[in-house]
């Protein structure tokens, strides 16, 4: 029996299950459980999950509003850690003197 064939019979024995309320309902701990085990199961396949992650990288970073955003905020993160911001500011804004006493920027 090929793949379509099968779909359709097992839709059809659903919906008769369901017309004589005798199909299966899932309470939201089986159902997390299911996809608790199911992501498991997925996770195991290194590559995939990696395939998945640079397809969503990607279309992440396609959006340049949004990567924008998270520039914006990831900003406000580090300018609140003064200790940081010093020593950044410190390195961009030092000047070396050269043996000749001329400065240059570092």
């Amino acid at each position: 029996m090929d793949q379509a064939t099968q779909r359709a019979l097992a839709s059809k024995g659903g919906k008769a299950a369901h017309e004589k309320g005798v199909a299966h309902t899932w309470t939201p701990e089986e159902a997390r459980d299911a996809a608790r085990a199911a992501g498991v199961i997925v996770s195991r396949d290194r590559e995939y999950m990696a395939r998945i992650g640079r397809k969503g990288g990607l279309a992440v970073s396609a959006n340049r509003e949004h990567m924008a955003d998270i520039g914006r905020l990831g900003g406000h993160a580090v300018a609140r850690d003064r200790e940081h911001m010093t020593k950044i500011g410190r390195k961009g804004g030092l000047r070396k003197a050269t043996p000749q006493g001329e400065e240059t920027p570092a």
